[in-house]
């Protein structure tokens, strides 16, 4: 087989130039559902992995099935099964019909059909129109400013640096990302233009089977939600801006009521990796693994797909799946001031933040509303991947991961909360792959200060655990300041700190580092003669610590 980046340059070939015939390459391995299956989650059904060398997974499984079971659907590219049991007095109940199953050689697992759901907020206007809210912006943007009307109505492609990546690439539409989720208005003004057309109605539709991705009712706006942050048109005179300009795909996998089947998902993974997506956003999450969407999602990645999902929003719960497999990318939500939004998950699994509170996007039908959730945060990360790799368009799948958390931003977050930082498209499509991104890109001079104080925390817990400092910029034009603490082997010390001299708290401050350790550091940009107020908050331990405060001029 050919390497990878090879392997991504044909499959790009194969999109571009089958057209329809794409979808016939895409669900090879994939059998329709029986007619009368349900829409949506799928209680009743089984899924059985059985071994991949199997000639007749259908012919297989039968003739171990009681008469109140039957093989419903069957995937040969992912060896599963999905078997429906009737709830019959006096039949095998599910559980006794599981067990049956995995007396078999063949069988490799057995597990229920589980659902999955959106991992979305409740939309802060459900009301707003097309003409609505179409934003002042700010007339004095020094770098790339799109005609978009609603653009000074967001944050988000602000927040991650967008307009510095935009100088270079508003996106390639030759990266396609797929989104599995709710069906995608595709004829939405601002996605009607996104959404590939190198296959049928812009995806597939895994819920209805029907071929059309298309959302049933204005309440299934999730999916067009979604999309239209990674990859709503930019700079097209119309509505909002997307982070990216690439191809939208969409595999329709959740039904109206946010939710969708653990079988329909990983269809949807196997048939986006298979159409040749570049980037796979899953915004949908439950709490617990299976071994079938851990092969969906290992599929994918392995055949090429940088896979991103929303971290989940249990205000503080452990990362949801898919996002916490190693195969995905997860991320959390921060908010418009870059604090961790109160609803994101937190976990080792996380890798990136992104902003995820009050996100303008589309909406069916022709409308925009402002959404929270990881589910949110999740296709800025795809977005940015996308533009990351219309830039770097050589740029393997784990070379492409990579490079987004080398060029990430500390936003003050502890690694749990934030992974490698919050994620940056003007450092990612602007840093060489492969090096760090400057942290001082061109603009602070050769002027540098610096001080520093020794304090020491009186022992044990009854005594202060807090102190505060002010600290006056000496620099004539200051550009970058980097504060740093340095306390004892074993303490955990936390640093604050706010940029006009009021005493911050640990509830009241501008910047924050809070790892699980005694050395914390805070790089600041600045504007002005700004004063500094410093709090180093003692979490365990005691002992003589250093504070320490760089600055630099232009």
């Amino acid at each position: 087989m050919a390497d990878g980046n090879n392997f991504k340059f044909d499959r790009r070939s194969i999109l571009e130039s089958l057209g329809t015939a794409g979808v016939l390459i895409g669900i090879s391995g994939v059998t329709s559902a029986a007619p009368g299956r349900d829409p949506g989650p799928k209680n009743s059904e089984l899924i059985v992995g059985v071994d991949s060398d199997s000639s007749d997974i259908e012919a297989e499984l039968s003739s171990r099935l009681p008469a109140n079971a039957e093989v419903v659907h069957t995937n040969e590219t992912l060896s599963y099964a999905a078997v429906s049991v009737s709830d019959e007095d006096g039949r095998p109940t599910k559980e006794t019909v599981r067990e049956d199953l995995l007396g078999a050689d063949t069988v490799r697992y057995t597990e229920n059909n589980v659902t999955y759901r959106t991992l979305e907020m409740t939309p802060l206007d459900s009301n707003a129109t097309a003409s609505d809210s179409e934003g002042d912006g700010d007339d004095a943007a020094p770098l790339y400013t799109p005609d978009d009307p609603r653009y000074g109505s967001q944050y988000a492609p602000q927040q991650v640096n967008c307009e510095t990546a935009w100088e270079k690439t508003l996106g390639d539409p030759s990266v396609t990302i797929s989104v599995v989720d709710q069906g995608i208005q595709y004829d939405h003004p601002d996605l009607e233009g996104a959404v590939s057309d190198d296959v049928s109605n812009g995806g597939s539709d895994f819920v209805d089977d029907d071929g059309d991705p298309y959302p049933m009712s204005a309440s299934e706006s999730h999916g067009t939600h979604v999309g239209g942050i990674a990859a709503g048109g930019t700079d097209n005179g119309t509505g909002h801006a997307g982070i990216s300009n690439c191809t939208l795909l969409s595999a329709r996998a959740l039904s109206g009521s946010g939710g969708g089947s653990l079988s329909d998902i990983a269809d949807a993974i196997q048939w986006s990796a298979d159409q040749g997506a570049d980037v796979i956003n899953l915004s949908l999450g439950g709490g617990t693994p299976t071994d079938l969407l851990a092969e969906a999602c290992q599929y994918a990645y392995s055949n090429g797909s940088l896979l991103v999902a929303a971290a989940g929003n249990d205000y503080g719960g452990s990362v949801s799946y898919p996002a916490a497999y190693d195969s995905v990318v997860a991320v959390s939500s921060l908010d418009e001031s870059e604090h961790l939004s109160d609803f994101s998950n937190i976990g080792p699994e996380i890798e990136l933040a992104a902003p995820g509170t009050n996100v303008l996007s589309s909406v069916p039908w022709d409308r925009y509303d402002s959404y929270s959730g990881t589910s949110m945060a999740s296709p800025v990360v795809a977005g940015v991947a996308g533009l990351t790799l219309s830039a770097w368009p050589s740029l393997s799948s784990e070379e492409l991961r990579d490079h987004l958390t080398r060029t990430a931003v500390d936003a003050g977050l502890s690694d749990v909360e934030q992974g490698s930082g919050r994620v940056d498209a003007g450092n990612a499509v602007t840093t060489e792959p492969g090096s760090s991104p400057d942290p001082d890109p061109g603009r602070c001079g050769d002027e540098v200060t610096s001080a520093s104080v020794d304090g020491e925390f009186s022992g044990g817990w009854w005594g202060d655990s807090n102190d505060t400092f002010t600290y006056q910029l000496e620099t004539t034009d200051p550009c970058r300041a980097i504060v740093s603490l340095e306390g004892p082997d074993g303490a955990d010390f936390d640093l604050y700190l706010t940029l006009d001299g009021r005493t911050p708290t640990t509830v009241n401050y501008d910047e924050r580092s809070v790892s699980q350790s005694a050395t914390e550091e805070i790089p600041v940009d600045l504007t002005g003669n700004e004063t500094l107020g410093i709090l180093v908050r003692r979490y365990q331990g005691s002992g003589t610590y250093t504070l320490s405060v760089e600055e630099r001029g232009r």
